[in-house]
């Protein structure tokens, strides 16, 4: 019995040591980088795809959540964004993907609290992180009709407030137990949308994403739908290792 219960052991341990390996070597594969404007500074992430001089590449921005802000460049890679970096992603779907990190007490998105209206001025984290697209676009070989922007929580707030406020910009969404204005709906209703979100989450409400999803049909939209039934506020999890989502996503064009 002891035998059986240190094999056990032994094989959890391996699995956790793998998974840290997996991890180190993916977070390895982004670079570190900052953007300035006018004094003001976003952190970010980078990761590059093996860049043939004569291609174009999407670009994928990934928002974490209020978790992860701050201002040491790594905890933003602590969920989700590590999927776009595995072998297999990198081989099937090279790409640029940007990591930014939110400073403390700040936010990706300005909606009011009481309603969910959109506000008309962006969050600085927000108005900084365009910058940066609109920066990398001149600057680095990106394929301008495909952007994509995606985040969790926090950041699916953020992927809303984003397109909500420039519907040009981007070929493709996927807001993550997140939420968003639903008036505006109109206005992102020729974007590809796909909103995940878990049943049981007690941080973000889902029928914030259900309320999306119903705004976005009747506004003549055809948006990507999946409720988890049994996840909580990790919806994440199952949101960026599903390979469907992912080729969805990379197939879009604006």
């Amino acid at each position: 019995m002891n035998r059986i219960k240190i094999a056990a052991c032994s094989a959890i341990w391996m699995l956790c040591l793998n998974a840290q390996v997996a991890f180190s070597q993916s977070s390895s594969r982004f670079s570190f980088e900052k953007y300035i404007d006018k004094g003001d500074t976003l952190r970010y992430r980078q990761l590059y795809p093996d860049a043939d001089t004569f291609r174009k590449y999407p670009l994928v921005i990934f928002l974490h959540g209020s978790g992860e802000r701050g201002n040491d460049n790594e905890a933003q890679l602590k969920w989700g964004v590590m999927n776009f970096a595995t072998d297999e992603n990198m081989m099937r779907h090279p790409a640029f993907v940007i990591a930014p990190q939110c400073p403390q007490n700040m936010s990706w998105s300005n909606f009011s609290r009481t309603d969910m209206k959109l506000q008309p001025t962006p969050t600085k984290p927000m108005e900084l992180l365009i910058g940066l697209i609109r920066q990398l676009i001149k600057t680095q070989p990106i394929d301008s009709t495909r952007i994509y922007i995606t985040g969790l929580s926090m950041g699916g707030y953020g992927t809303c407030d984003a397109i909500e406020r420039y519907p040009h910009l981007f070929a493709a969404a996927v807001p993550v137990c997140g939420a968003g204005d639903t008036s505006k709906a109109a206005s992102i209703a020729r974007l590809p949308i796909w909103i995940f979100h878990g049943a049981e989450d007690p941080a973000v409400n889902p029928v914030y994403s259900l309320y999306m999803f119903q705004a976005l049909t009747r506004a003549g939209a055809h948006p990507g739908f999946t409720q988890y039934p049994e996840s909580g506020h990790f919806s994440w999890l199952g949101a960026y290792s599903d390979p469907v989502m992912m080729e969805w996503l990379f197939r879009q064009h604006r």
